[in-house]
């Protein structure tokens, strides 16, 4: 099964499996209050006004919604790479530290307040290691039952939600900062490159992975072969993937390439008819005949159908896009202060949106392909009687090569001693 779920659900019995290809992973973002999360930058930074000029701590706290891990009073170490505040949150009246762009669930992309006093878990060794130089992995939770992808892929720093309601894992192609140190089983580039014949970096074993993980019995599992033309294929396959998935910030074809993914002339979605400022989710219809997205008086097209009926965790991913913009939510919280009006902003996003969501669908048949050969592959290899006939590279071969299990220092995170953080009150920190 690839990433977006083309083919059969078994992978290959002796296939490795993605927890050993990349040891190191990180649980989700815990936020504890989903304030602090938004679509629209402006929201944030209107919720941190109103939580700051509340004067009444009792008032304060209740805005806040305090939990055993963060309350007012909680003393706490400023996220990696951004500034120790000066005070208590009781205590705060400064202005709203600038909002960062992450993405929320598979493919949704908005704003978080980057202050670790308001997050209750905010992973810092993810934090620490999201930069310009990284690409994150990202598990969906996916359900065997429900269609969608089992992976996604950004540049941005992940929260790691899932509609599926299971929290999948989030795992950086990169230990540290810079883009040094794969997280990737120690030796695996070495051996791959050996078998294949072909210099193997870490983002090709990425691209590769995004091509070809299937669903197994265990778990997400990566199906390796030593066929270079095989390998080739998959890996260009997967990097296209991961130029889609990251909207043109890695793997961008050409020298340098940066521009975001576009779908060709005549088949690019635009806006028909003005989008409503304001819309509920039950005004949210596919046309088929028009290949029309129809929301209120408002249209936008044309809208391939596999765009529509792109599902993640059982979930239309546009219908739950427009639901995390629209979900109401309990008077007199700060997660329902939400200026009214809907962000010229948003009609590129959901353009953009609709764009990606249509070129992962085209992607499917390559990778369903892939799968094929790549099952094809594993059968000639069980009847043949002679080892290392086949072309598959399994978990066989990988534990003879004293590869496999991973070490456990792979599965830790990277040391920081080389690094200065702060602590609680400005004091350095060795974490």
């Amino acid at each position: 099964m690839s990433a977006d779920r083309p083919g059969p659900e078994d992978a290959p019995l002796d296939a490795p499996l993605l927890d050993e290809v990349m040891p190191w992973s990180v649980p989700p973002l815990r936020l504890g209050r989903t304030w602090v999360r938004a679509p629209d930058p402006a929201w944030l930074r209107a919720r941190w006004t109103a939580l700051t000029r509340t004067e009444d701590e009792g008032e304060r706290a209740a805005l806040f919604e305090a939990s055993r891990s963060r309350t007012l009073r909680s003393a706490v170490a400023p996220l990696p790479g951004r500034p120790a505040p000066e005070h208590l949150l009781a205590h705060e009246r400064g202005g709203c530290p600038a909002p960062v762009q992450v993405l929320h669930g598979p493919y949704d992309q908005q704003w978080l307040i980057p202050d670790n006093r308001l997050i209750d878990g905010a992973r810092a060794q993810l934090w620490r290691v999201s930069d310009a130089h990284q690409t994150h992995l990202v598990e969906t939770g996916h359900d065997a039952g429900r269609s969608g992808p089992l992976l996604a892929f950004t540049a941005l720093l992940p929260d790691g939600h899932t509609p599926a309601g299971r929290p999948g894992r989030i795992r950086p192609l990169h230990r540290r900062p810079g883009g040094l140190e794969p997280n990737v089983l120690p030796g695996l580039l070495d051996h791959l490159t050996s078998r294949l014949g072909v210099a193997v970096e870490a983002e090709d074993l990425l691209a590769w992975i995004a091509s070809a993980v299937r669903a197994g019995p265990e778990g997400r599992a990566v199906p390796l072969t030593s066929d270079a033309a095989l390998w080739e294929r998959g890996v260009s396959l997967g990097r296209r993937a991961l130029w889609i998935h990251t909207r043109g910030a890695r793997c961008g074809p050409g020298s340098g390439g940066t521009a975001g993914p576009r779908l060709p002339g005549g088949q690019r979605p635009y806006v028909r008819a003005p989008l409503p400022a304001v819309c509920e989710p039950e005004d949210v219809a596919y046309d088929t005949g028009e290949r029309v997205l129809r929301v209120g008086e408002g249209r936008v097209g044309p809208v391939d159908p596999a765009a529509w009926e792109f599902e993640t965790g059982g979930v239309r991913v546009v219908e739950e896009w427009f639901s995390q913009r629209a979900r109401p939510s309990a008077p007199g919280t700060l997660e329902a202060l939400r200026p009214r009006g809907r962000p010229q902003e948003w009609a590129s996003e959901l353009l953009e949106l609709l764009t990606v969501l249509t070129m992962l669908a085209r992607l499917r048949t390559g990778q369903r392909d892939l799968a094929r050969r790549l099952e094809e592959g594993t059968l000639r290899a069980a009847r043949t009687a002679a080892e290392g006939a086949g072309p598959g590279v399994g978990r066989a071969e990988l534990e003879k090569a004293g590869l496999l299990p991973p070490p456990a220092a792979a599965r830790r995170p990277a040391s920081v001693l080389d690094l200065a953080e702060e602590g609680p009150g400005g004091q350095l920190a060795l974490l």
